[in-house]
């Protein structure tokens, strides 16, 4: 049987959320388990040399644990210019650690999740987590929010993927 193990992550300099999934793809229909989920969170006050350092071990770490056939990244949403200079920077280091793992990846808007993992574009969070808890088979909801994020992303790579 062919698994496919498939990483989702919610990139953010104080609170990266990730979420990792199975799928037994030769049963009918695929089988979808739940691997993980978390978030690697960085210290507030801390300066971002140090923040960034963190995010790179730790998810150096993930990568080994886990090891995925595929990671799939939330694209960047401009949307609070105080916050995206960090959250690119952040990015800009998940994005290595792949490379340097050398993982196929992916990534999705915003639009792109909710569409596929709620069935509209324009669903409201509780809406997607909701949806991410019944895909999975969950008795609730997974907290906190950045790992249920990033669990909607490994679901969207799956369903973009067995399209």
């Amino acid at each position: 049987m062919t698994i496919t193990r498939i990483l989702g992550l919610d990139p953010g300099l104080a609170s990266l959320g990730f979420g990792a999934i199975s799928v037994a793809i030769q049963s009918r229909p695929p089988a979808i388990t739940l691997i993980d989920f978390g978030i690697i969170q960085t210290p507030a006050r801390t300066e971002i040399g140090s923040r960034l350092q963190t995010i790179y071990d730790d998810l150096h770490s993930l990568l080994d644990e886990i090891q995925p056939n595929l990671v799939a990244i939330e694209q960047l949403f401009f949307y609070k210019m105080g916050n995206t200079i960090p959250v690119a920077q952040a990015r800009g280091v998940i994005l290595l650690v792949i490379a340097q793992h050398q993982i196929p990846w992916v990534e999705f808007t915003p639009a792109q999740i909710k569409q596929a993992v709620a069935g509209y574009g324009n669903a409201q969070k509780p809406d997607v987590q909701a949806a991410v808890a019944r895909e999975l088979g969950l008795d609730r909801i997974p907290r906190p929010d950045d790992a249920a994020d990033a669990l909607a992303i490994a679901l969207t790579a799956w369903l973009q993927l067995s399209c």
